[in-house]
């Protein structure tokens, strides 16, 4: 019989120095040995409630040490991690407890929406609330079980409804250790950490805790806090959005970062302003990286000092195809639809129910990403496929118009959407987040900054200007 395995353990197992430090944050330094004591303590405690042969437990709480701890400590429990992101609004959280049929929910403190009446407990410092559910599960729960479930984890939705998708212990190790090919974490590496931990604790996190790297957490996403930071507890790794990778850039401190030895862009396409910028500022170029929830991070630029920094690297360990609209591969500088077959791929949709044989084609996952390969293999994302915009017939992507829209020195950023035409069937319109609110750019002038850059076709036939653009967590474009 196969020994299942539990990522949480590996983490024990590797801690074999419990005075290294394992989390940097405002109240202090944690060290491995204080955070499985505190994840213990919390598993002890699930256990005395959990009683089901696969049990899963719903998490919301904050980006922090607690979180840690607290994810830990529902893994040593022997439990399935569903985490709850805390920007869902209550309709969508209720959906989510729904669809995952969680034993019991762990939240910062009473939840008075949800169905049963919470316990508030305070436990290895943690104060948090927890209640025990009741929901009916719409999926096998013996085929789950069988997958030796770690976590449940949504997608960000963007153009589409979330899905529950299924890791094994088993297949998060396998993913870990892809990533890591690339990321190189080792024990004396620290990691300035800014991403939402409900959205990324499953690899990120999980992979530095597995190889004993220190995780520095700034809750400010200032570029002078990040900085300041980053200089505090000697952070060599930064791992991030542009957006954040754009504000460190913009940090006119004249502060070194010497310590610095990778940073790493995700979530959204990197701006090659951005990438020259953080360059001349801090003497790294950033590597673009590839990140699906269904794949983990399959591709990183590791050449992102050489010529080509907006690529997502070539790919190494896992198989890569791009498809055509008929299903041909398509030749080398061509746009296809990305597709990826190689370790650590998702186990299982969880409603309804497929598992990863039934929801790839012979192993391979089609991402929903179009994106084109040159002769060297490089790899360039180009946009989604579902965000494309047909005009008269003729299809292009609104990335591509929002790359050249926030060039214009008085665009922050900008949201590019098709819009129902009753001649030309969709053309394209522009929300625009200007650098100075009192000084916004016209819309004339934006049309000509465009047109001197694109197709006719592809300038926004209107302008919108809006304080903010919505977002995931994640920190991606809702569209």
């Amino acid at each position: 019989m196969v020994s299942l395995i539990n990522v949480a353990d590996l983490v024990a197992a590797r801690a074999s120095d419990a005075t290294r430090p394992a989390l940097f944050h405002r109240s202090g330094t944690e060290t491995y040995g204080e955070l499985l004591a505190r994840a213990d303590a919390i598993a002890a405690r699930l256990r005395s409630v959990l009683h089901d042969s696969a049990p899963r437990v719903a998490l919301m709480c904050p980006n922090g040490p607690d979180y840690v701890a607290l994810a830990l400590g529902v893994l040593r429990a022997g439990a399935c991690l569903v985490p709850v992101a805390g920007e869902l609004a209550l309709p969508e959280r209720t959906a989510q407890l729904a669809l995952t049929a969680p034993q019991v929910m762990l939240a910062p403190g009473p939840e008075p929406w949800l169905p049963a009446p919470a316990v508030a407990e305070t436990i290895a410092g943690i104060d948090f609330s927890w209640c025990a559910l009741t929901a009916t599960a719409a999926f096998p729960e013996d085929r789950l079980a069988a997958l030796n479930p770690a976590f449940v984890r949504f997608s960000s939705g963007t153009t589409a409804d979330s899905k529950g998708v299924v890791l094994g212990h088993e297949t998060l190790v396998a993913r870990v250790r892809s990533a890591n090919r690339r990321l190189e974490i080792t024990a004396a590496d620290r990691v300035l950490w800014t991403l939402p931990m409900a959205h990324h604790f499953a690899v990120s996190i999980m992979l530095y805790l597995l190889e004993g790297a220190g995780i520095v957490l700034e809750d400010s996403h200032l570029g002078g806090d990040l900085l300041t930071t980053a200089r505090a507890h000697g952070a060599t790794v930064f791992y991030g959005s542009p957006f954040h990778l754009a504000l460190l850039a913009a940090e006119d401190s004249g502060r070194a970062w010497p310590a610095l030895r990778l940073a790493v862009g995700t979530a959204v396409t990197l701006p090659e302003a951005t990438a020259v910028a953080f360059q001349r500022r801090y003497g790294v170029t950033p590597a673009q990286g590839f990140g699906i929830i269904e794949a983990g991070l399959p591709l990183l630029n590791t050449d992102a000092a050489r010529a080509k920094p907006l690529s997502v690297g070539r790919p190494d360990d896992c198989a890569l195809r791009l498809r055509g609209e008929r299903g041909a591969d398509v030749a080398p500088g061509e746009i296809g639809e990305l597709c990826l077959r190689g370790p650590g791929m998702f186990d299982a949709y969880l409603v309804p129910w497929r598992e990863r044989a039934a929801a790839t084609d012979d192993g391979w996952f089609a991402t929903g990403d179009l994106a084109s390969q040159d002769e060297d293999g490089h790899v360039f994302l180009r946009g989604r496929r579902k965000s494309i915009i047909n005009f008269g017939g003729i299809k292009f992507f609104p990335e591509e118009v929002e790359a050249v829209l926030d060039t214009y020195p008085a665009v922050r950023e900008s949201r590019v959407s098709g819009e129902p035409h009753e001649r030309w069937g969709t053309v394209a319109v522009a929300e625009i987040v200007a650098r100075d609110p009192i000084g916004p750019p016209c819309a004339a002038a934006l049309v000509k900054h465009c047109r001197e850059r694109l197709a006719g076709y592809k300038v926004p036939v209107r302008f919108r200007l809006v304080v903010e653009l919505p977002r995931t967590a994640s920190g991606k474009l809702r569209r």
